[in-house]
């Protein structure tokens, strides 16, 4: 199917996924999807006091550069720091399809299973990065 008009800003940058179904009010959801390095020097000194500021800081980032499809979209910021720590509107979304794929399947740990596929992920990408730093000399 097409992508839905309306996506794009005037920079051409969309976000990473939308449902072709309404997903609530009337309105299909879209997301985005930021993974800040917890570690990094512009992050440090906040996340190692407070658990979750740099996701929370890249979400409200997200919420920002897509504020223009709240009129026909529910949007969902997604941010998953390098260290695991989720932002709580990715927990709140990932808990939510859960239990929509639960009222389908039956299955009470559809939303476990997600987390655990989507933690899965994450550290493989830590580990593409970390082993692209790497110098075998």
């Amino acid at each position: 199917m097409k992508e839905p008009g309306g996506l794009s800003r005037d920079d051409g940058k969309r976000p990473d996924g939308v449902t072709l179904l309404p997903w609530a009010k009337g309105k299909p959801l879209a997301w985005d999807v930021a993974v800040p390095d917890t570690y990094a020097d512009c992050h440090l000194a906040e996340t190692a006091t407070t658990a979750g500021t740099a996701a929370d800081k890249a979400a409200g980032n997200k919420e920002a550069k897509y504020r223009q499809l709240a009129s026909s979209h529910i949007f969902v910021p997604v941010a998953i720091e390098s260290a695991g720590t989720w932002n709580h509107q990715a927990v709140e979304l990932v808990q939510e399809l859960g239990r929509r794929m639960t009222a389908v399947t039956e299955d009470t740990r559809e939303a476990t299973y997600l987390f655990q596929r989507l933690s899965v992920a994450l550290q493989r990408g830590n580990a593409v990065s970390f082993h692209s730093t790497v110098t075998t000399d």
